[in-house]
């Protein structure tokens, strides 16, 4: 028996890629399986090219000639990737992105978590931000640690480890609360 699922522009999220060094290619495959748009910079275009990776948008002020001839092109100023390619997410409707990158600052996120849902992939590590009373379900044993310091943190379902990180204490679902509008968590992919 077969399944057909019809995939909407803009249900899943898109796809910036902002670095590839050291990032596997087995989890960039799994990014993909949904045709997401994708958005590179003028380094991670030609990679991607090189590795038969089609390229949606480029991040650059000039076009990369090597590439499909039907990539936009987003201007960019001073360099500003990331802000460039988010603020054209959001303006063009977006409500996902995942971002490979290998230079998280939370700073730099923070404006835009409440416009778009953002998860970010950097090195093993899967960061995203989360508002207080997020909860989920983890099996026992799984680590969780905090990017950004959370103020008046209270947590169920999770023990502190030594270096500031959580564990899971048992199969099922941990919550956590604090007083900032958002904090940002990894976990291990």
């Amino acid at each position: 028996m077969s399944s057909h699922h019809i995939v909407r522009e803009k249900q899943e999220p898109a796809l910036l890629v902002l670095n590839l060094s050291d990032f596997s290619f087995e989890l960039l495959g799994q990014l993909l399986e949904w045709s997401p748009t994708l958005i590179a910079i003028p380094q991670t275009a030609i990679q991607l090219h090189e590795n038969q990776i089609k390229v949606d948008w480029l991040i650059a002020n000039e076009p990369i000639t090597e590439l499909q001839s039907d990539v936009k092109l987003i201007p960019v100023e001073d360099e500003k990737y990331l802000q460039t390619a988010l603020f054209q997410l959001i303006d063009q409707g977006y409500r996902a992105v995942n971002v490979i990158t290998n230079n998280f600052n939370a700073d730099t996120y923070l404006p835009y978590a409440s416009q778009i849902d953002l998860v970010i992939y950097q090195d093993e590590e899967k960061i995203y931000p989360i508002k207080s009373g997020f909860s989920k379900w983890k099996p026992a044993g799984d680590i969780i640690r905090f990017v950004t310091q959370s103020d008046g943190l209270n947590q169920t379902g999770l023990k502190a480890l030594n270096d500031g990180s959580f564990e899971t204490m048992a199969d099922g679902f941990f919550t956590i609360q604090f007083n900032q509008p958002y904090v940002f968590i990894a976990e291990r992919v």
